[in-house]
C-alpha cells in the first residue's frame, strides 16, 4: 500500500485506528564506548516494555545517523505526536547532560537539546506527557518543562549534580516490573518506577562507600520545585511545600505496562476514575482539617462511585451472551 493510500485509508477509519501510548527513546552522545553500550542497554528496556504494553516506539541516536541530525528528528518526532490522543507520550532521554550555570542541556549527536528548546517543542501537546530525562545535570528540566497533565522526572535536584548518573539504569529495570507495585494493583506506575530507581541508586552510592552524586526529582503537580523519592511512604507524599502543594498523584496513575483489569477500561471509564482517585487523594490531604464524621461520609461517596465504575466497566467487557441462561 502507497503513503497516500494508506492516509486515506486511516482517515476513513477516523475512530477505529487504536489510540495508544507513545515512548521515544533518545539516545545522546555516549562519550565512550562503555557509556555508549550501556545507554543502549537501557533503551533496549525501554524499547521490551513498550512492546509488552503494545505502545508505539520510536528510537533517536541508536542508528548510523544520516543527513538529519537527532535534533532535528526529536523535534519531528515531537511534532508528529502532537495529537488528541488520552494515551501518554513519554519521553526518555538517556546519556549525558551539561549546565553552564544558565543554560541545561541534554548531549545529542551533534547539536544539543536545551531546556527552553523542549519545553517550546511541549507546548502544543495535549495528550498526557511523561518525561524521564536520565542524565547528568538535568535538574534544571523539570523547572522548564513542569505543566499541566505532565510529569517531569530528573535523575538529579539541580544542574550542579554534573557526575555521571546511574538512575536510567534502575529505571529501565523497574517501569516494567510488578516486583516494585506498591499499592498492589498489579501494575508498576511511573511514580512507583520513580521510587524503586531511586532508592536503589542509594543504595549503590551506600555499596560503594561513595558520596552520592546524584539525587533524582519527580514533578507532576506543575510548580517546577518536584518531590525527591524520600518525601514519599508508599505512593503518598508524606510531605508537602509550603502551599500544601504535593506530587505523585498523576505519576500514579500513569503506568507503561498495564494490568489487565487496567487494560480493560475505555479511555472514559479511564478518565472518570482518575477523576475520582483525585477527588480522594484530596479528600485525605483535607482530613485533619474535617469533622471526622463528615470526612468518612464524603469519602464512602467516592469509594461507592468508584465501585460502581469498576462494576459498569465489567459489564462492559463481559460477553455479549454473558446473560443468557
Amino acid at each position: 500500500m502507497n503513503t497516500a493510500l494508506l492516509l486515506a485509508t486511516l482517515l476513513l477509519l477516523g475512530s477505529d485506528v487504536p489510540d495508544r501510548q507513545t515512548v521515544i527513546a533518545v539516545v545522546g552522545a555516549p562519550g565512550t564506548d562503555e557509556y555508549g553500550s550501556q545507554f543502549l542497554e537501557w533503551s533496549g528496556r525501554w524499547q521490551a516494555a513498550a512492546k509488552q504494553a503494545d505502545a508505539e516506539f520510536v528510537s533517536i541516536g541508536t542508528d548510523e545517523g544520516g543527513d538529519v541530525s537527532d535534533h532535528e528528528r526529536l523535534q519531528r518526532q515531537l511534532e508528529q505526536a502532537v495529537s488528541e490522543s488520552t494515551e501518554p507520550l513519554w519521553l526518555v532521554l538517556i546519556g549525558h547532560g551539561t549546565f553552564d550555570g544558565k543554560v541545561a542541556k541534554f548531549n545529542l549527536r551533534g547539536i544539543d537539546v536545551t531546556a527552553a528548546e523542549l519545553s517550546e517543542w511541549l507546548k502544543r501537546m495535549n495528550r498526557p506527557v511523561a518525561v524521564i530525562n536520565c542524565a547528568s545535570s538535568s535538574g534544571p528540566f523539570v523547572n522548564a518543562l513542569a505543566g499541566d497533565n505532565r510529569v517531569v522526572v530528573t535523575s538529579t535536584k539541580s544542574g550542579f549534580e554534573q557526575n555521571f548518573s546511574r538512575f536510567g539504569d534502575f529505571m529501565s529495570r523497574a517501569i516494567a516490573d510488578t516486583a516494585f507495585d506498591l499499592d498492589k494493583d498489579e501494575q508498576t506506575s511511573l511514580l512507583e518506577a520513580f521510587i524503586a530507581a531511586s532508592s536503589r541508586v542509594e543504595e549503590f552510592y551506600k555499596q560503594e562507600g561513595r558520596l552520592a552524586t546524584e539525587h533524582a526529582l519527580l514533578d507532576d503537580n506543575g510548580d517546577g520545585r518536584g518531590t525527591p523519592a524520600d518525601w514519599f511512604r508508599g505512593v503518598r507524599a508524606t510531605k508537602a511545600a509550603k502551599d500544601g502543594a504535593v506530587d505523585g498523584q498523576l505519576a500514579n496513575r500513569i503506568c507503561l505496562v498495564r494490568s489487565e483489569q487496567e487494560s480493560k477500561l475505555s479511555a472514559e471509564h479511564r478518565a472518570e476514575r482518575d477523576s475520582l482517585t483525585v477527588k480522594i487523594e484530596s479528600l485525605r490531604l483535607r482530613k485533619a482539617a474535617m469533622p471526622e464524621d463528615v470526612y468518612y461520609s464524603d469519602l464512602e461517596s467516592l469509594m461507592v462511585a468508584l465501585a460502581r465504575l469498576y462494576e459498569s466497566a465489567e459489564a462492559a467487557n463481559a460477553p455479549a451472551d454473558a446473560a443468557a441462561p
